[in-house]
């Protein structure tokens, strides 16, 4: 009997060489950031999380988001130094696992991948409610669909353009993703251009900006970054992936920076510095318009919420379809999941299996409300997401010791976002959150045990596997 992952070595007769493999240089870097900035999904932050932020951090939030963008780049830069190593669809679990050691890249697989399909969720059951707002908003509330068949809708579009084409996916996600932008920059210009001025003296006096609120703001304004990373996850299928994967990681991250700290800067001028109200709200983009006169701007807003949406969940299930092929591949997880489809080059059942997860979850969740749900879910995704970038900050500078190109400027990164993601995971986890938000961090740590107990066994079982993650096991 063949071992798991034995039929990926090179030059096996009738194996790896006829298999049909991911299509090799089918994305460019205009791709690789339309696949990372349409998993950050920019529009739900103004949409949804800066109320967090601005009821944290009052005037002080646009600060907020500048630290928070600093100390993503710093994992961004990380990621980049460790792209340029190793161009595979793996990635994160190859990254760490080559480094740190493979029990630990097995983990940060699995976390990641956690981590997309919880994205997958949280993002089906908030089209839902985007859907619903936007239909409300054009006086159109009897047309509203039953909200399982909605959500099935929107997965369902997601999943044909995933399993078809993943420069089809990648850029129609971008398309999307750029067209909701448009829609609420167009929308905030008119709101500051009716106050007549750019200059917020209150947001810009430095002395009277609350720091101890800003600091408490950090870790929801790093959540809004989230999904920054995922171009990484198309590494096999990126034409010159040592540069394109890690500068569209990067410039992914510093794009969504600069939106978000634009566009909070001018929602709390547009809000006259109300940011209570702001933050009191779960529709802060709305409340800003209607305070503006601008009742009919909130059509547009749902509209660029749900495109927005879309293309988030499109990107979520490429980047957790990657995950599962690769590691599937090197023997870790259910052979079935390494199949790539012999006309569209994709990995179809790893995209189903995606797809059925994110279907599976969305209607179980459903029932506690589509903003519940969205919190849920989210949050737990979260987690995976933080625990993987701390574990990236570690690894970058162990790469790059033992390839013998160590230099200050990698200590200096690495010590950077190691920092500032040690200081949002604690800031997740405490103050403790009321029930039954409480019981999300028990739950993460549910699921982290049960692949950790998975894979301790399959390594016990057949040793080997843990050598395997040092070669090149995806072609």
């Amino acid at each position: 009997m063949t071992p798991p992952g034995a039929d990926a070595g090179s030059g096996a007769l009738g194996g790896a060489a006829e298999r049909p493999q991911l299509r090799a240089n089918a994305l460019g870097l205009i791709d690789c950031i339309g696949q990372s900035v349409a998993n950050i999904a920019p529009t739900l932050t103004p949409a949804l999380n800066i109320a967090v932020v601005a009821g944290l951090a009052g005037s002080g939030s646009w600060l907020g988001f500048l630290v928070a963008t600093v100390g993503i780049l710093f994992v961004a830069l990380n990621i980049a130094t460790l792209s340029r190593r190793h161009t595979l669809s793996g990635s994160y679990f190859i990254y760490i696992g080559r480094t740190v050691g493979p029990l630990a890249g097995l983990i940060a697989g699995w976390l990641m991948i956690g981590a997309y399909l919880g994205t997958t969720i949280a993002i089906s059951v908030s089209e839902v409610l985007f859907l619903e707002n936007f239909l409300a908003s054009l006086g159109l509330t009897a047309f509203m669909p039953n909200a399982y068949v909605a959500a099935c809708g929107f997965i369902a579009v997601a999943s044909v353009a995933a399993y078809r084409d993943v420069r089809l996916s990648a850029r129609f996600g971008l398309v999307l993703e750029v067209a909701s932008i448009v829609i609420l920059i167009a929308i905030t210009a008119i709101v500051v251009f009716q106050r007549g001025t750019v200059i917020d003296a209150r947001q810009l006096d430095f002395t009277s900006l609350g720091y101890g609120g800003i600091m408490s703001s950090l870790t929801f304004a790093v959540f809004s970054f989230v999904g920054f990373e995922s171009s990484a996850t198309l590494a096999r299928e990126t034409r010159n992936p040592e540069r394109n994967v890690g500068l569209s990681v990067t410039l992914s991250a510093m794009l969504a920076g600069l939106f978000f700290v634009a566009i909070t800067y001018f929602m709390v001028l547009g809000m006259a510095d109300d940011t209570r109200a702001l933050g009191d709200s779960s529709a802060p983009f709305i409340v800003m318009t209607e305070r503006a006169g601008l009742t009919a701007a909130g059509s547009a807003m749902y509209f660029g919420a749900l495109i927005s949406g879309l293309a988030c969940l499109l990107a979520s299930i490429n980047a957790a379809s990657r995950l599962m092929f690769s590691m599937a591949r090197y023997g870790y997880l259910a052979a079935a999941l390494k199949t790539v489809h012999s006309r569209h080059r994709t990995p179809s059942v790893a995209v189903l299996l995606a797809v059925a997860v994110t279907l599976a979850g969305s209607l179980a969740t459903l029932p506690l409300g589509a903003l519940e749900a969205f919190g849920f879910a989210g949050t737990l995704a979260t987690f995976g997401f933080l625990v993987v970038y701390f574990l990236i900050c570690l690894a970058a500078p162990l790469d790059q010791f033992r390839a013998g190109t160590l230099a200050p400027r990698h200590l200096l990164v690495s010590g950077g976002g190691t920092l500032m993601m040690t200081f949002v995971i604690f800031g997740s986890l405490y103050p403790v959150p009321p029930w039954p938000q409480n019981l999300l961090p028990y739950l993460f740590l549910a699921y982290l045990a049960a692949g950790s107990a998975w894979f301790f066994r399959l390594t016990r079982r057949s040793p080997h596997l843990l050598s395997a993650i040092s070669s090149d096991m995806e072609s």
